[in-house]
């Protein structure tokens, strides 16, 4: 069984969306005969990209995987999406690969989302190779490419392939260790060649520059290197192997998966240099005190495993995608979510193929399998055979925009929550709240474009309509001005009349300080047990607010005199009374509106600092400050929720897809008077509509 572990590989496809992440798997799929023709993206026939929402936009949404079989190997790809609107189906997938497969375009170099999942393989300390595609376009640069590679993955580069040809005319590589050459045919077929001769003085000095990288690795190569001894290929390709396993640098391949070209160095790399569930080792769980506990890839061991992927489908129920850690398990049986402390139990142990599912007999440490239908078990958990212990899971991304979102027709109105609390169980990058202050359901997520491909998926699998709008701003408002009012309700209707009568004074607060209610009355002018009915008829008023019928916040009122009548004041009159007084002293005490501040932290590339500056500047932004963080700079200001309600999509154009944000609220500040007017004109407009 420590065989099978040993020749087993779980690589993740990583980089920028339009890389080829999913062309290249495909042509591996293609060239191991799993798949018996070769799906293409624009066609949208491939193996990996199989739901609707992929085809439609030709490009990955979620994470795929599949296995396939190469020289008594057992290989699991995992293609992950590269878009940043869906980079967080690529996240919660990272921490169960054992290596990276970083797919980069050969025109365009590493771009934002490489970065991202560069900085993934260093958190976990995961091993990983470069493969540099599409050099059969114009523009494409294998050297510059990996000059780029090397600042984008934080990592060394050693380039093990060279390009025969350019552009057009790309049609083979040269091993460098071997110094073997081959040329590809249109199946993608390679015959081994001599070395043309325009490069062959490339290549010594390649090959000299790899020797070099590998010998300083291990002290006795270093010590043959510098005395000109010679060194041996097993030699060489022994250290370098473990050069990679401690991910000490990234080796770098290239080809061109829509020619095939390469894809047989890719499928022996994988298999050489990669690493097993054993070679990866032990990972660290925790166990109830918070104590570390060591689990080792052992088939003989206790089972335990980490839920990574939730699948929700509306007739088939939940299913639940995880890696075996340690342990083994069978086709049925009994499991223990220790991260809801619930039992469950599962009938059936898949293999999941794209979109198919296949029913396997067991599985050992490293298998990505999945069962169908536990009823508590959700992405993050840990599941173990009885072994209270726990992993820890990667923390969900922050959503980046919200949209208030509402069913499209009546019909769909019983039916949206449930569906989206669905949706809300196989994706990790939405969140769904309430905004009570506006009435409106915000859904949020990574981009426009996720919300977009939601809703979508929504109609699809649930039958449910959903829009999306804008969320409304959470306006207040306020006074500037100290008065003194009168509120009396008097009414006479035959019997018992209504009587109640206060004074109060309305003042301003400080900023954040809310809402105070005083009871300054002596001599009883106002009875104590109606004092708190002029509150409640104060505080329910300003709810409504004066302007735009926001709430009023940041004042105080003082009840300081009155009258009362023995028989014909109640609660309900002196509540009517507090009410009058409140909107006579608003009408006079210079009521103005409030707008939420948020604070946000802009990271991008030091070339887009003035850009963005200009940008928060024009947005009625006020910077803060600036830090350093990862080689970016951090810009911190203060900045309306108004304005940056759709900045993610301007941020992503603006810096070509490397920036990235954080916010959060900050404070409450006057809204220009300008902008104010504007602000009320809409939201009365809106009112006489509704």
């Amino acid at each position: 069984m420590s065989e099978e572990i040993k020749t087993m590989r779980n690589v993740a496809l990583a980089g920028h969306g339009g890389a080829g992440k999913t062309t290249l798997a495909e042509a591996m799929l293609f060239n191991a005969k799993v798949s018996k023709r070769l799906g293409k993206v624009e066609e949208g026939n491939t193996v990996m990209d199989f739901q609707p929402e992929e085809v439609k936009k030709q490009q990955s949404i979620n994470t795929s995987f599949i296995k396939y079989t190469h020289n008594k190997h057992t290989i699991t790809l995992m293609d992950t999406p590269g878009d940043q609107n869906f980079f967080s189906a690529s996240s919660t997938c990272f921490p169960v690969a054992d290596s990276f497969a970083f797919i980069i375009d050969g025109v365009g170099g590493p771009s934002a989302m490489t970065e991202e999942a560069a900085k993934a393989a260093l958190d976990y300390n995961l091993p990983g190779f470069v493969f540099v595609n599409k050099l059969d376009r114009e523009r494409a640069d294998f050297a510059t490419c990996i000059k780029a590679c090397k600042t984008a993955l934080k990592k060394k580069i050693v380039p093990v392939c060279f390009p025969i040809g350019a552009e057009d005319d790309f049609k083979g590589i040269v091993n460098i260790v071997s110094g073997k050459a081959f040329e590809y045919d249109a199946q993608g077929k390679p015959t081994q060649i001599d070395v043309p001769d325009d490069i062959a003085e490339e290549i010594e000095m390649a090959k000299e520059e790899f020797i070099e990288n590998v010998a300083e690795l291990n002290d006795d190569l270093l010590e043959k290197y510098l005395e000109g001894e010679e060194i041996s290929l097993d030699e060489i390709k022994a250290t370098f192997r473990q050069g990679i396993l401690e991910a000490q640098f990234y080796p770098a391949i290239c080809g061109s998966a829509v020619k095939m070209i390469g894809i047989d160095t890719v499928f022996n790399f994988i298999n050489d240099y990669m690493p097993s569930p054993l070679d990866r080792g032990d990972w660290v769980a925790k166990d109830t005190n918070g104590e570390e506990v060591i689990i080792s890839p052992d088939p003989d061991a206790e089972f335990t495993g980490l839920v990574f992927n939730t699948i929700v489908d509306p007739y088939a129920g939940r299913l639940s995608l995880f890696r075996v850690i340690s342990g083994s398990l069978g086709k049925e049986g009994n499991i223990v979510n220790t991260t809801k402390d619930t039992k469950e139990r599962f009938s059936q142990l898949l293999e999941i193929a794209g979109k198919d599912q296949k029913n396997i007999d067991r599985a050992v440490p490293g298998s990505i399998v999945a069962v169908a239908k536990l009823k508590e078990t959700l992405t993050g958990d840990t599941i173990t055979g009885g072994q209270d212990i726990q992993f820890e899971a990667p923390a969900p991304m922050a959503p980046c925009i919200s949209f208030a979102i509402s069913p499209k027709s009546k019909s769909d109105e019983d039916k949206i929550h449930a569906a989206i609390r669905k949706i809300l169980e196989e994706d990790t990058g939405l969140q769904l709240k309430r905004e009570e202050e506006t009435r409106q359901t915000i859904l949020s997520g990574r981009g426009l474009v996720h919300i977009e491909v939601t809703a979508d998926k929504i109609q699809r699998k649930f039958n449910v309509g959903m829009e999306i709008a804008t969320p409304k701003v959470a306006y207040r408002e306020t006074f500037k001005k100290k008065i003194r009012v009168q509120g009396k309700h008097k009414k006479q209707s035959g019997g018992h009349g209504q009587y109640g009568d206060c004074w109060i004074v309305l003042e301003p607060l400080p900023k954040g300080k809310g809402f105070e209610f005083v009871d300054k009355i002596v001599g009883g002018v106002i009875p104590k047990n109606y004092i708190p009915a002029v509150e409640a008829g104060v505080r329910e008023t300003s709810k409504t607010g004066v302007l735009a019928g926001f709430p009023c916040v940041d004042f105080r009122v003082t009840v300081d005199f009155g009258s009362y009548h023995s028989v014909d004041s109640s609660e309900m009159a002196f509540k009517m009374a507090g009410t009058l007084a409140f909107k006579n002293a608003a009408a006079e005490a210079k009521a103005v509106l409030l707008e939420p501040i948020m604070k946000i932290s802009v990271k991008i590339p030091e070339d887009s600092t003035g850009d963005i500056m200009g940008d928060l500047n024009s947005r009625r932004g006020r910077v803060l400050g600036m830090d350093t963080e990862d080689d970016k700079q951090v810009i911190n200001a203060l900045v309306p929720m108004a304005e940056i309600l759709r900045y993610a999509p301007d941020l992503s154009s603006m810096t070509g897809g490397r920036g990235t944000y954080t916010v959060e609220f900050e404070q409450y500040d006057e809204v220009p008077g300008d902008m104010a007017a504007k602000v009320i004109e809409r939201v009365n407009q809106e009112k006489e509509q509704a």
